[in-house]
């Protein structure tokens, strides 16, 4: 598991591997004069012990300022190369999971949370920016710190640097120790952050809806819970890091007090110089802070591997709806006709079929109205024609196309489509509105609106057109946002228009006027209406009626309603509401 994780992050950082290379090689050479210096004050000491000379003792001090002085320009130069590998990284990383998640079907999003995602693409990206920038930069210190000091402390005296590196042993056993709990608690925190942000993200939406009902204190509660289950999980990993990192930190004093006691022995015995004592004082302290930041390193990198695995359940998340591999291709323009041939569909986990056994065929430029109790299978049906379920081959046709069998892109150009959420993105109305088509002239999105039965209205508004929605268009009324959708759609000027109760919030007088304007010309649109108002439904050329997932009634308004059957049953329930009020 761990080793299919460095392969992944091997994978991030190849695109930028010069640049870590260059930063891990200044890191050699940082470590390289590093291990120099104190040699330098070495031969100084001893040199000037014997002989004091302050011109000599001069000379040295400028070139300890210029060694020190290389050293920090070119740290600073591992620094940016390997922290700027990590920034790069990120920000490929951001852009692989956005442009995957634009690929996944919608029921994906209705499974995973939008905050959990969120968090994912944020904090988890983070953290694996961190483990390529610190921790490869730590790691490679560490590397080199020791591979070079150790030889060299070898070098004045083999006994005492065995001696002072006796407890490191005992240092790597201990961070070993609690790596398992640094993991199980890091990924309780970014768990706990997800929980956190969903929550956030799905009250910020709901806050009209929180209002209205006065359930300001529960959510308050409701935050209150996870927060303080992500303050428990951080303090529980801030618990093992602060036990973790004194430790290991202690342990590594110990050498320097061992060096202490046996290296004044060896001094006295005429072992060591004093300048050979001074270095490998220095060399140990030299070793202190990487050794104390080994426990630090562990932990980005133990944080790094659980971001890891969450980003890559998104990435690994295959499509799919997705183009076949033997696509078909679309020669002529989409007329609009639509077939079904026992068109059957099952949610995952559901008992019985939303769709079952769907016969029908829609002629190019045809009105059709679907009608039907709740749950009766409507939208599913316009769902699947763009493909937004996976239905499976040969059920569903356009001008005899298997659609499952085209391009998405030909497809779903083809079709204009109005779901029951109307959702409006945060910008101008003249942005909605031109959204599936953003380089329409302003004449063009002025008919649109106006097909739309919208115009009026927006004509209204201080900044007309350039009047900003706000989000998710919360500015407008429903049916003020439901007619912005349809505009958006009408643009598109696709050949198959499907409205999916996109006219709930329009009274019926409206929609009627609507429905008849839709296609001045019946051969340019094939319409597909969903609906439970049924004046406007009876304009439709033809009526579905479906009941459970079937259509249980085909014709026209006049046909239908002299026909014993659901149809009769609703209309006559329309029209005793319609003399009640």
């Amino acid at each position: 598991m761990a080793n299919s994780r460095l392969k992944r992050l091997a994978i991030y950082i190849r695109p930028y591997w010069r640049m870590v290379s260059w930063g891990i090689f200044s890191l050699f050479v940082v470590n390289a004069v590093g291990v120099y210096i104190p040699l330098l004050i070495r031969d100084s000491i001893d040199q000037l012990k014997s002989d004091f000379n302050f011109a000599e003792l001069s000379r040295y001090a400028l070139i300890l300022f210029v060694l020190s002085s290389l050293m920090w320009g070119i740290r600073m130069f591992s620094r940016i190369s390997i922290f700027g590998a990590g920034r790069q990284v990120e920000f490929d990383l951001k852009q692989k999971i956005f442009q995957h998640l634009l690929t996944l079907e919608p029921s994906y999003f209705a499974k995973n949370t939008i905050g959990d995602l969120i968090n994912r693409a944020t904090s988890d990206v983070d953290n694996v920016r961190r483990l390529v920038g610190f921790s490869v930069l730590s790691l490679a210190n560490i590397i080199f710190a020791y591979s070079l000091t150790l030889p060299a402390m070898l070098g004045i005296n083999v006994k005492l640097t065995l001696a002072a590196i006796a407890v490191y042993p005992l240092m790597i056993i201990t961070v070993k120790l609690f790596s398992g709990k640094l993991k199980d608690s890091q990924a309780a925190v970014q768990e706990s952050l997800s929980d956190l942000s969903e929550l956030v993200q799905e009250d910020m939406s709901g806050i009209s809806l929180i209002k209205i009902y006065a359930q300001e204190n529960q959510e308050r509660t409701a935050f209150g819970q996870r927060n303080r289950k992500l303050l428990a999980a951080n303090l529980r990993l801030a618990r093992i890091r602060n036990l973790l990192f004194p430790m290991v930190e202690g342990i590594s004093y110990i050498s320097l007090l061992i060096l202490l006691g046996w290296g004044s022995q060896a001094i006295t015995s005429g072992e060591i110089t004093v300048g050979d004592f001074v270095a490998l004082i220095l060399f140990v302290q030299g070793l202190v802070f990487p050794t104390a930041l080994l426990g630090f390193t562990i932990t980005v990198f133990q944080r790094g591997e659980v971001s890891i695995d969450r980003i890559d359940a998104i990435l690994h998340q295959g499509a799919k709806i997705k183009d076949s591999e033997q696509t078909l291709t679309v020669k002529e323009a989409i007329k609009g006709k639509i077939t079904a041939k026992n068109l059957t569909f099952s949610y995952p986990e559901a008992e019985n079929p939303a769709l079952e056994g769907l016969d029908f065929s829609i002629r190019a430029g045809e009105t059709i109205a679907i009608v039907g109790k709740i749950g009766s299978g409507k939208s599913t049906l316009a769902n699947a024609i763009p493909r937004l379920l996976d239905i499976q081959p040969d059920q569903l046709f356009i001008d005899g196309l298997d659609i499952t069998q085209m391009a998405l892109a030909d497809l779903r150009g083809a079709i204009a489509y109005v779901p029951q959420d109307s959702f409006l993105f945060s910008t101008t109305i003249k942005n909605n509105i031109r959204y599936g088509a953003p380089l329409k002239e302003t004449q063009e999105i002025v008919a649109a609106a106006q097909q739309a039965q919208i115009a009026p209205e927006i004509t209204n508004f201080p900044q007309q057109y350039e009047t900003m929605v706000g989000e998710r268009g919360i500015t407008l009324s429903g049916g003020q946002r439901q007619r912005t959708s349809l505009a958006r759609a009408l643009l598109t000027n696709a050949p198959i228009l499907i409205l999916d109760d996109a006219l709930s919030s329009v009274d019926n007088e409206t929609a009627t006027r609507i429905l008849k304007n839709l296609s001045p010309d019946k051969q340019q649109k094939t319409v597909i209406f969903i609906s439970h108002q049924l004046s406007a439904a009876a304009t439709a050329d033809r009526i579905f009626v479906m009941d459970q997932g079937r259509i249980v009634q085909k014709g026209s308004h006049e046909e239908l309603v002299k026909e014993a059957g659901l149809y009769q049953a609703l209309w006559q329930q329309h029209q005793l509401k319609k003399e009640l009020n």
